[in-house]
C-alpha cells in the first residue's frame, strides 16, 4: 500500500510539472502572437522612438493612415521636434494625459495622430486642417486638453481660449 501511495503522489507531481510547461508555453505562443515580439520584450524609449521615426511605422488609433505619435519631451504641453513633414514642420507634444502629433500645411494646422496615457481615454478631439486644433484627454487626475496653433510653418501649443 505504501509504494501505491507513492506512485499515485509521484504520477500527480509528474502530471501537474508537465500541466504547468504547457500552460507557460500557451502562454508565451499567445502573449508572442499578441504583443509581435518574442517573449513579451519591452523596448526603451530611445527604441521605440527610432521605431516610430522610421517610415514603415504605422498608426496604434489616430486614423487610417496616420503615423504613430513619437513621445518626447516631459512635463505639460512640452513639444518636441520629431521631424519635417511634407508641408510644414510636425512635432510631438506631451501632457500628462496623452500625447498628439501636429503638422502645419497650406490649410492650417491637423492632428497627424494622438494616444492617451495609461488611465486616460481621449474625450475630445478637433482633427483639422484648420488655423487651430485640439485634442482632450480624461482620465482620473482630470482632463488635460492640449491645443496647437501654426506660427509660421511650425505647430505650436497655445493658451486655450474658449
Amino acid at each position: 500500500m505504501r509504494r501505491r501511495s507513492f506512485l499515485a503522489v509521484a504520477g500527480w507531481l509528474a502530471t501537474a510539472a508537465v500541466a504547468t510547461l504547457i500552460g507557460v508555453a500557451a502562454i508565451r505562443w499567445v502573449g508572442e502572437s499578441i504583443a509581435g515580439t518574442p517573449g513579451g520584450v519591452v523596448l526603451s524609449q530611445e527604441e521605440v522612438e527610432r521605431a516610430l521615426a522610421s517610415p514603415e511605422s504605422t498608426a496604434t488609433g489616430a486614423g487610417p493612415s496616420s503615423p504613430a505619435p513619437t513621445i518626447s519631451g516631459a512635463g505639460p504641453s512640452s513639444p518636441a521636434p520629431t521631424g519635417s513633414a511634407p508641408h510644414g514642420e510636425r512635432r510631438a507634444f506631451v501632457t500628462a494625459g496623452g500625447t498628439a502629433v501636429a503638422e502645419c500645411g497650406p490649410d492650417g494646422v491637423r492632428l497627424v495622430s494622438w494616444a492617451p496615457a495609461q488611465g486616460y481615454r481621449v474625450s475630445d478631439v478637433d482633427r483639422g486642417p484648420d488655423d487651430d486644433v485640439e485634442v482632450a484627454f480624461a482620465g482620473p487626475a482630470g482632463e488635460f486638453e492640449l491645443k496647437v496653433r501654426c506660427v509660421g510653418r511650425e505647430p505650436v501649443a497655445a493658451a486655450d481660449d474658449d
